[in-house]
């Protein structure tokens, strides 16, 4: 257990976690360059003129962003809905993370409630999570705004959402998330946060936008709800 990571716990009394990275990879057998180009291949179905660096995008979540940007809330629908479909179909072949489930058994037994917050649609994190046997250990499910891409991740307010559901202050909880977007969401909502590096290129960046701690395995965050679960 490193200081930093024991010093974020320290107080803390509910834990937040991003799905996509810390809880499984959600486009594992679905890639997201796929989905993101039957997305843009939906906009020039509708006759958006989809400028060359969109077409190229390989985020989903971006081309959403970008469609909801231009202010046609008909057009933004229709790529959410799609979207939707697309990550219900991800969750069936989405790989579970190496010590991910540990995380969620053991904040669990150390008396943590624990709650997801993702850009990713409610509906599919709820699905991985039943299908994985892990719904009665996750609530609230907070998942992204029907059509509202502005409201995603680094938005502070689904973050502030699920610690009000779980009856908690901001200073309590801890987002883990392994995104710039989770590090910056949770730093505006007043929740400590643990930057989970699932590549090495994210561990100065995470460092840099205000981590409290950065781990490289979900693992590390494990141990240390297992020591605090046995007391």
């Amino acid at each position: 257990m490193t200081a930093d990571l024991g010093r974020v716990f320290r107080g803390v009394g509910a834990v937040l976690l991003d799905f996509d990275g810390p809880v499984c990879s959600i486009f594992a057998g679905y890639p997201a360059p796929q989905v993101a180009a039957e997305l843009v291949e939906l906009l020039r179905r509708r006759g958006v003129d989809v400028p060359p660096d969109l077409a190229r995008e390989p985020d989903p979540l971006e081309v959403l962003r970008r469609t909801g940007a231009a202010g046609n809330y008909g057009t933004t629908r229709a790529v959410e809905d799609a979207l939707c479909a697309a990550e219900r179909r991800a969750v069936e072949t989405a790989e579970p993370t190496p010590y991910g489930r540990e995380v969620i058994v053991a904040a669990q037994q150390a008396g943590m409630p624990v709650a997801a917050v993702s850009n990713n649609s409610a509906g599919a994190v709820s699905a991985y999570l039943a299908a994985h046997r892990l719904a009665g250990y996750v609530s609230p499910v907070v998942g992204r705004a029907y059509a509202d891409p502005d409201r995603m991740k680094p938005n502070p307010e689904p973050i502030l959402q699920a610690v009000r559901a779980l009856g908690q202050l901001p200073a309590r909880c801890v987002l883990v998330g392994d995104s710039l977007p989770d590090i910056e969401g949770a730093r505006a909502a007043g929740v400590a946060v643990i930057g989970y590096a699932n590549r090495p290129s994210k561990v100065d960046a995470f460092r840099l936008a205000g981590a409290g701690a950065v781990v490289t395995s979900m693992g590390e965050i494990a141990e240390v709800l297992i020591d605090r679960a046995e007391g």
